[in-house]
């Protein structure tokens, strides 16, 4: 059973994650409110339904820290680094953008001591940091966050849902209203690894009907391995979404995810 370490004593006795097995960091990593530190790097190549490809690289950092004894507050930020943007600039002919995307910002209030539970809400903000309008939505965004799921040393179930409501930027550019939902399932064996469900269900409430929801299946496999002291998961997966947006949707990914485990430099418990 993986639990949260709560209270001073607790914080004082945590190993040093290369001190930990490849199956607990392995749990813990996939785990949205763990305690660990990790900076996810997620590469995605999408086949879109047009016949063109869009490649991106997620920078994802997850710093959590002990707020008290009972709550913690895990801080992930996703920063998006496009490689290629195809657009259409006339009919049939397309061009290719590549540029930084909009940063997302989400902070989840955590209990500390909630044994095989996994529960987490906060809010979510999305900046319009792009720097190209192909690569972003020109919008102040904002909503809420939430995760629920359970966790054992064979499997972990969860559903993680974000939404987020344009309440600002670019009047030039439309409003938004849109949803990632992450369903969490996953079987984890004794030598580090796991296989599970990968892919993010997406809806865009502001788009015209039949091009509101991309729906993926998805398997990935993934394994924690220890180069020196330093910990690192690998993950591949491969995604078909049988249901997606007309013309411009995706309609596969191969996605490729490399995540070490950092020391945390806030330890301990911030408020006594």
């Amino acid at each position: 059973m993986v639990t949260q370490a709560s209270g001073a004593a607790a914080a004082a006795v945590a190993p040093e994650p290369h001190e930990e097995s490849s199956s607990e960091l392995n749990r813990k990593l996939t785990n949205p409110v763990s305690t660990l530190w990790s900076l996810s790097n997620q590469f995605n190549n999408y086949k879109l339904d047009n016949g063109h490809w869009n490649n991106s690289w997620n920078f994802q950092p997850v710093l959590p820290v002990s707020l008290t004894r009972d709550w913690n507050l895990i801080t992930r930020l996703v920063m998006p680094f496009y490689n290629i943007v195809p657009h259409e600039t006339a009919p049939g002919q397309f061009d290719r953008t590549a540029g930084l995307g909009d940063l997302t910002l989400m902070e989840l209030l955590s209990p500390a001591g909630s044994g095989n539970w996994i529960l987490g809400a906060g809010p979510t903000f999305i900046f319009p940091t792009a720097t190209s309008r192909f690569t972003g939505q020109g919008k102040w965004q904002a909503g809420p966050s939430a995760v629920v799921g359970y966790l054992t040393k064979g499997f972990i179930l969860g559903v993680f849902p974000q939404q987020w409501f344009s309440i600002g930027g670019d009047a030039d550019r439309p409003d938004t209203s849109q949803l990632n939902l992450q369903p969490i399932a996953s079987l984890f064996f004794g030598d580090g690894s796991h296989v599970g469900y990968s892919g993010n269900i997406l809806a865009n409430w502001k788009a015209s009907s039949g091009d509101v929801w991309t729906v993926p299946v998805g398997l990935g496999v993934g394994k924690v391995v220890k180069l020196g002291r330093l910990p690192v998961k690998f993950q591949l997966s491969l995604q078909y979404m049988p249901v997606r947006p007309r013309n411009s949707g995706q309609e596969w990914n191969v996605q490729v995810q490399v995540t070490p485990v950092l020391p945390k430099l806030i330890k301990g418990i911030l408020f006594e």
